[in-house]
């Protein structure tokens, strides 16, 4: 069978330097290639990647015009130690919180919402 494996996730976004930059220190990743137009993140064992997208429109979570086109759920120990970080390094807590003892949703600095959770197995 072949080994298939996530390599990737890009995200689309107007700044994709800023985009880069948030995500990078936010999963203790590094950037590994930069050009106007695109940015990669190395992490262990996977990258994420800001494109540029002209006229680009964040998406507006929950329920807007242009609706999320994906989001990340990311594993944490400590859910106010995770909040506290994103938080500093530019997300916006999202108003809408269906479970926040367990899960956390934020607005990273293009739009996208992604989530924290202690409940994500390791």
């Amino acid at each position: 069978m072949t080994n298939i494996r996530l390599g990737s996730v890009s995200l689309d976004c107007a700044d994709p330097k800023e985009l880069a930059d948030f995500w990078a220190e936010l999963l203790g990743g590094t950037i590994a290639y930069t050009s106007d137009d695109f940015v990669a993140v190395k992490l262990d064992g996977a990258w994420i990647s800001a494109v540029r997208v002209d006229d680009y429109v964040r998406p507006d979570w929950p329920d807007g015009s242009p609706p999320k086109q994906i989001h990340l759920d990311l594993a944490v120990d400590d859910l106010d130690e995770a909040e506290s970080e994103a938080l500093r390094l530019g997300a916006v807590k999202a108003n809408a919180q269906s479970n926040p003892e367990n899960w956390r949703v934020f607005i990273d600095p293009a739009g996208h919402p992604f989530c924290f959770s202690t409940l994500i197995p390791e």
